[in-house]
């Protein structure tokens, strides 16, 4: 299995205090970070603190020693690292796992992924360090990671990427995105039940009403049990499912930048504005249509501003050729 580098866990208010208190007797060096109660190094091990939860993120090369032999015995007061098998045994029993990429983006598909594990598999994604990929740092690790997972032997997969035109297609249809993940995720189900007909329950994360996914379900999966709750990624299932989607939804992001010329960034940020208006003023408004999902706010936002700036090159160009034939000689 490979070093653990990465951890994280909710905490009290009191194992906060306590966690700072040890830190403090054990020479850590403090520091600030944004949105952290505290911070602390030493040697290979950083320890983040954060408000809300508050929960602790403890990273680097030391991170399981710290776990098991401080944080565990002296602050959580039980032993899970190493027992997971123990704690959440429904987590290595026949199950399909799904989680979706691109959700938050405005540029890119819509991604859904499925897992189907059964215990043998499940004990095998933990080895290779399928984690929730939001808790791996860099697209290259979750491009290795999740060769492995396709690798896996008796693991199997299933990935829909709803590209942006058919994305924009289906918003409009059922009108809000939960009704669109709905049907992605029972499309994604009812594909692996095709292989796997036994499978006895579907996990994912927690996105609507219950109600919304079971009646979403066709023929195959009407039968499954659907559990939806909130951190499903600890899930071996769902975190190797979103490793799947996120390695689906980079790759799309960096092939359409490279066929265009144009970083496509992740997420909301200015530079996905600036980018999206550079792109319109090249190719004109309809190449959102292909790029983005155009019922986010910055799509408005983009073609705003390009037809407001259209009005002041037209108003100032107006104005040019005023001035120019009131000072023209006759």
């Amino acid at each position: 299995m490979p070093t653990l580098t990465s951890y994280t866990h909710a905490l009290t208010a009191p194992q906060a205090e306590k966690l700072q208190t040890l830190l403090e007797e054990r020479g850590f060096e403090f520091m600030t970070k944004p949105y952290c109660l505290y911070a602390a190094a030493k040697a290979k091990v950083n320890v983040l603190v954060y408000e809300k939860g508050p929960k602790v993120l403890v990273q680097g090369k030391e991170t399981e020693d710290f776990v098991t032999n401080l944080l565990e015995p002296e602050v959580l007061g039980e032993a899970k690292l190493g027992y997971e098998e123990v704690h959440h045994p429904e987590m290595f029993q026949p199950h399909i796992g799904v989680d979706e990429s691109g959700k938050g983006d405005f540029f890119g598909p819509l991604v859904i992924a499925g897992v189907y594990v059964d215990p043998v598999v499940a004990r095998r994604l933990r080895d290779i360090g399928a984690v929730d990929s939001k808790r791996i740092g860099s697209d290259e690790r979750i491009a290795k990671i999740a060769f492995d997972i396709r690798n896996v032997r008796g693991l199997v997969w299933e990935v829909i990427s709803i590209q942006p035109e058919r994305y924009n297609e289906l918003y409009e249809k059922f009108g809000n995105l939960n009704r669109l993940l709905a049907w992605g995720h029972a499309k994604v189900i009812e594909n692996l039940l095709e292989r796997v007909p036994d499978c006895p329950r579907a996990i994912s994360d927690q996105f609507a009403n219950p109600a919304v996914l079971q009646r979403a379900m066709q023929r195959r999966g009407q039968n499954i049990e659907l559990v939806q709750r909130t951190k499903a990624e600890s899930d071996p299932a769902v975190a190797a499912a979103s490793i799947l989607a996120r390695e689906t939804f980079v790759g799309w992001l960096k092939s359409q930048s490279q066929r265009l010329g144009i970083e496509l960034p992740k997420g909301v940020s200015p530079i996905v504005k600036q980018n999206a208006a550079a792109l319109v003023g090249k190719h004109g408004g309809e190449i959102l249509q292909l790029l983005s999902k155009l019922h986010f706010r910055t799509a408005g936002e983009v073609l705003g501003r390009i037809a407001l700036l259209a009005i002041i090159l037209y108003i100032i160009g107006t104005e040019k050729n005023l001035m120019w034939n009131l000072v023209a000689p006759m």
